[in-house]
């Protein structure tokens, strides 16, 4: 396989597929990862599961929202992301998605031996980089790349009750709701379905970032946020919970944010609302990927006790 993908890189990269050396990207867990090394250079193919995988609505073919992710934030923005030099989504080559970008300099925040001060600086600047990317917005709210998992929607709070509802089936295809359960999760945001109703844009949101997705060099400066496929158009709030869950959203990040978060009752009823949305997918995830009931078994209970507190 190594043989095969050397000669698919050095194709795209010009090169003869003899002087290039491929290696494992340990870290990811979605997409396999390999260094490209040749000619002094770096660069890294990234290969999307099959799609027979057992993925999330919104993941199935979610890679091919990247290219132009990816040249918008660099247009728009100083966030450090990749260039992507190369893409195939015909599976002509590859019986799977891939794409080629340059390696970005650093190691990931996980790999990293940070003190607290290199630490702070890490999140302050994960902060002023997240700022810039919810200053870009569109006209159409939710999954709007080339993947199109859903049809794009007028206002967020059409969106995210079309993304909780498929988020929801896809937790009853794993086997882990009952219709019961399921329905009640559906009625929990019909009950609250007002404190949605804001006026909100929207912002281009990463929807990944934790310590794996966030490279730092030595200083703790942030050299790169990667792993844009995720990415959705909606209310940063939801980032905000995804960013709770992942435990980066300190003062440190609000310090390079710069804006107070909305403390309101209805915020906290949204806050709830969305880690559900970010604890539900690892139901599927783990059932069809990991093998894992036990673990699946777990963030139900996590999942029915936060929608229980819903009222």
């Amino acid at each position: 396989m190594n043989c095969e993908l050397a000669a698919l890189a050095a194709d795209q990269l010009g090169l003869k597929a003899r002087d290039v050396c491929l290696s494992r990207i340990r870290t990811g867990k979605h997409n396999e990862s390999c260094w490209v090394e040749a000619a002094g250079r770096r660069w890294v193919l990234r290969i999307a599961p099959a799609d027979e995988t057992g993925l999330l609505f919104y993941e199935r073919r979610m890679m091919r929202q990247e290219p132009a992710l990816h040249a918008l934030i660099r247009e728009r923005t100083t966030i450090p992301v990749a260039e992507i030099v190369a893409a195939d989504f015909t599976r002509t080559k590859l019986d799977r998605d891939y794409l080629l970008m340059t390696a970005l300099p650093g190691r990931p925040m996980s790999e990293a031996r940070l003190g607290g001060a290199e630490v702070a600086t890490v999140l302050r600047q994960t902060g002023e980089h997240l700022r810039q990317l919810h200053s870009i917005t569109a006209e159409a709210f939710g999954y709007l790349g080339a993947h199109r998992p859903m049809e794009p929607q007028p206002t967020w709070t059409a969106a995210f009750e079309l993304m909780w509802n498929k988020l929801v089936d896809d937790v009853v295809a794993c086997g882990c709701y009952s219709g019961v359960e399921a329905n009640g999760l559906r009625r929990a945001l019909d009950r609250h379905r007002a404190v949605f109703d804001r006026d909100v844009a929207a912002s281009l949101l990463h929807m990944d970032v934790w310590a794996q997705n966030i490279l730092v060099d030595a200083q703790g400066r942030v050299t790169g946020l990667v792993d844009l496929d995720r990415a959705l158009w909606g209310d940063p709030e939801i980032e905000f919970a995804v960013l709770d869950y992942c435990g980066i959203s300190d003062p440190p990040f609000w310090d390079g944010y710069g804006a107070e978060r909305d403390r309101s009752s209805e915020a906290e009823t949204r806050r709830i609302f969305y880690l559900l949305y970010e604890l539900q997918k690892y139901m599927p995830i783990s059932v069809w990927r990991r093998r894992d009931p036990a673990r699946a078994a777990a963030y139900k209970r996590e999942c029915l006790r936060l929608a229980a507190a819903l009222g």
